[in-house]
Formats: C-alpha cells, sequence, structure tokens
C-alpha cells in the first residue's frame, strides 16, 4: 500500500511540474512557436528573443524550465544554443496530461457514503 502511494506522490509531482511549466504565459508562447515553426526546425535564443520582445537571460530561464520537463531540446551550434521540440518527450508529457485530465466513472460511492456517516466527519 505505501508503495503505491509513493508511486501516486511520484505521479503528482511529475504532472504538477509539467502543468507549472506550461503556466506561465510566455513559456507558453515559447512552446508554441518552437511547435509551429515550418519548416520544423530550431531557434535560436537570440531569434526567440526578438520574436518575443523580452531579454535573452529571460528567453534562456524559461527554456531551461520547458527542457526540464523534456518538452524542448538544446543543441550548441557554432556560439549559439538552439532549442528545438523533443518529440519523444512532447509524446510523455502528452501521455502525462492525459492521464491527469483522465475522468473516472467508476467512483466507490459506498466508501464515500462510509466515510461521510462516520463518527470522525462529524467533527
Amino acid at each position: 500500500m505505501q508503495e503505491k502511494t509513493l508511486l501516486d506522490i511520484t505521479k503528482i509531482k511529475e504532472q504538477a511540474a509539467l502543468f507549472a511549466a506550461l503556466a506561465d504565459p510566455t513559456r507558453l508562447k515559447l512552446f508554441q512557436i518552437l511547435c509551429h515553426q515550418s519548416p520544423p526546425g530550431c531557434r535560436c535564443v537570440n531569434n526567440l528573443s526578438q520574436l518575443m520582445g523580452i531579454t535573452q537571460p529571460a528567453v534562456s530561464q524559461h527554456l531551461r524550465v520547458l527542457k526540464s520537463v523534456g518538452l524542448v531540446t538544446g543543441e550548441r551550434r557554432g556560439f549559439r544554443m538552439h532549442y528545438i521540440i523533443d518529440h519523444e518527450g512532447l509524446k510523455r508529457c502528452q501521455a502525462i496530461l492525459s492521464t491527469t485530465l483522465e475522468f473516472n466513472t467508476s467512483c466507490e460511492e459506498d466508501s464515500c457514503q462510509q466515510n461521510c456517516h462516520s463518527p470522525a466527519a462529524t467533527i
């Protein structure tokens, strides 16, 4: 039972990190820019900074967060870091989001009713 709880806590922390990464409007916009570039390729921090109208250090910080949850990956090309969507990481994150937002219709009403009607619940 304790192992299952630990697994759930680990999953919840992973889900929370993903939601936190995407909750910031600047990060979400950066992510969308990288997702929708045509043809698929990568962009350097300088280019992203110009597109977003924010400083290069700010772009780097936001990309670091997106990289930490597995949505983007960086590669050095010459003197500059270039970022691209990590397709394997994106698939994993999509699965996490799908699992998180899944609705379970098999609610255990008996368990709820037992807890609601127990003496401890009336405190």
